[in-house]
């Protein structure tokens, strides 16, 4: 879930993304000063609160990190409009070290390569990687599932010519870090680092 808000070119509505819409149609349904944003098979990918400033304050637009209470709030605003969904408790966090543990060649294409990466609680994804650098053994940054990148790109499940990728493998570009270089491929942290390990990024 990446909860937003952007108060000066949107209102005072806290956007909740749940899932990928693929580019389909959106369809919205509001009930008061809930709208929930579906896909025509009828699947949920996102929820408008809006005048939020009612429940809670942000004092900054951007991605927003909420409370168990606060996401209690939002749940209770549901019930409240007569919508039966609620928000799930999803407070892993989203930018974590993982360890690569194998690294092939991708079979359809000259640069990309297809990684098994261990990432918080024995998980393990397959991730599809671009970078030259990329080897398995190393400890990287991973992006999971439902994050969103400081540029504001979200991370979902896709395929990447023809093989599915669960996540991606960050640079320090594109994690924004202080003097990142560009074109030098993932950021490799040290051997030491602790795989699963919540990785420092936005609050």
């Amino acid at each position: 879930m990446i909860f937003a808000y952007n108060k000066q070119n949107v209102g005072d509505t806290l956007m909740v993304l749940i899932a990928d819409d693929h580019q389909m149609d959106n369809i919205s349904e509001r009930k008061g000063n809930v709208a929930r944003i579906s896909i025509p098979d009828g699947t949920t990918v996102a929820w408008n609160f809006f005048d939020i400033s009612r429940l809670m304050i942000f004092k900054e637009d951007g991605q927003q990190f909420l409370s168990e209470k606060e996401i209690d709030l939002l749940n209770q605003e549901l019930k409240n409009a007569g919508f039966e969904e609620r928000l799930p408790d999803d407070n892993e966090p989203k930018f974590v070290v993982g360890y690569v543990k194998t690294s092939v060649d991708h079979p359809d294409s000259d640069h990309l390569h297809i990684t098994e990466t261990e990432i918080d609680n024995g998980q393990v994804l397959q991730i599809v990687c671009g970078a030259k650098n990329i080897a398995a053994g190393q400890k990287v940054v991973v992006a999971k599932p439902g994050a969103m990148m400081p540029d504001g790109m979200m991370i979902w499940p896709g395929k990447l010519r023809g093989i599915e990728s669960f996540g991606m493998i960050c640079s320090a570009a594109e994690l924004h870090l202080p003097d990142a270089k560009t074109g030098q491929g993932i950021l490799v942290l040290p051997e030491d680092t602790p795989t699963g390990e919540a990785f420092p990024i936005g609050k």
